[in-house]
């Protein structure tokens, strides 16, 4: 847990140092030559600063462990901070196209162009090399920070493109076309970034949301517990209550399991102690609870979808039931001698 702690953390504290020197890099290159293409970069890029500040803040303390407090731990806060990012580039991407569209209505000459093309391909090079390993990072650890941090960056990484190829196309454009105007080509893909921006801010709030109002573990997880479960058919007889939730990158399981009547209690606590080991050996940082229950082939509606048993066999227990409590109730009849 260390490792993976000290990991998360090395990766959002990357995250800061690139985006803050980009910065410095797109203001001082934008101002210089007028662009408001390279400078909604630079807002793009402090937007993401910020949002790489709060992850770096969320990633440490995501995984301070459950109190009094915050008996559930404290995951959720991870979630939160995608939403605030993603209202941020919201924010950022309103910014922008206001400035683009003062652009158009007015156009201003953009010079030193090779500049901003440097910049743009220097800020590729880097956002692909930094969203990689908080990809990396992200998805060893499950961290929603860090994988929202990178698609921040991997954002960074097309925008930045479209940037500079608009600005190469300004630059080969004057040398054959001197006297044309095609400064307007600028604030237009300035526009086309803010576009690109809105996006993906759908996108994480989408994604952040769905685990802050608990929403259930995607289908292919709870299929691969059901598979665990009935590979126990036979002493386990079904199982029902499934519930399961994300809280950042640590999840909540529980659900009951129908055993055979003749199992004793300490049988069952094992079996189901084994059940919640393997569980937490597939799913890392999960808090499993699973409560066994005698099956007495009552099978009430909640029941039957998760019931190992075939139409069938369940007659045949209901009917063995009957007989025996026919035999008893005889019995409690029959007069003593």
């Amino acid at each position: 847990m260390i490792n993976a702690d000290t990991s998360k953390f090395k990766a959002a504290l990357l995250s800061v140092i690139s985006n803050g020197l980009l910065i410095v890099a797109k203001i001082t290159v934008g101002f210089l030559m007028g662009s408001v293409s390279v400078m909604s970069e630079a807002i793009h890029s402090g937007i993401d600063l910020l949002a790489a500040v709060i992850t770096l803040f969320s990633v440490k303390t995501s995984d301070i462990p459950a109190d009094e407090a915050h008996p559930f731990g404290h995951g959720k806060v991870e979630n939160i901070s995608g939403a605030i990012e993603a209202i941020l580039i919201f924010v950022a991407a309103g910014w922008i196209i206001y400035e683009a569209i003062g652009k158009l209505l007015k156009p201003q000459p953009i010079e030193l162009l090779g500049f901003g093309v440097g910049v743009m391909l220097f800020s590729t090079i880097l956002n692909i090399i930094v969203s990689r390993m908080l990809f990396k990072v992200g998805k060893q650890t499950e961290s929603v920070a860090l994988q929202a941090d990178a698609w921040h960056l991997r954002t960074d990484v097309y925008t930045s493109l479209g940037v500079m190829a608009g600005l190469a196309v300004i630059l080969v454009g004057r040398r054959i076309l001197p006297h044309a105007d095609i400064n307007w080509i600028d604030p237009v893909i300035a526009c086309g970034v803010a576009i690109l921006i809105i996006k993906a801010a759908y996108d994480l709030t989408l994604q952040s949301s769905r685990d802050l109002i608990d929403t259930k573990l995607p289908a292919e997880e709870e299929a691969w517990i059901r598979q665990l479960v009935l590979e126990y058919h036979g002493p386990i007889r079904g199982f029902h209550k499934l519930r399961t939730r994300r809280s950042g990158h640590f999840r909540f399981i529980d659900f009951h399991i129908k055993v055979k009547p003749d199992m004793s209690v300490s049988a069952a606590d094992l079996m189901a102690d084994d059940l919640s080991a393997k569980i937490k050996e597939h799913f890392p940082n999960a808090n499993v609870t699973i409560k066994p229950e005698t099956c007495n082939s009552e099978c009430a509606s909640h029941c039957i979808a998760g019931c190992f048993l075939s139409e069938q066999q369940r007659h045949e227990v209901s009917r063995r039931k009957e007989q025996m409590e026919a035999c008893r109730t005889e019995s409690d009849e029959k007069p003593s001698p």
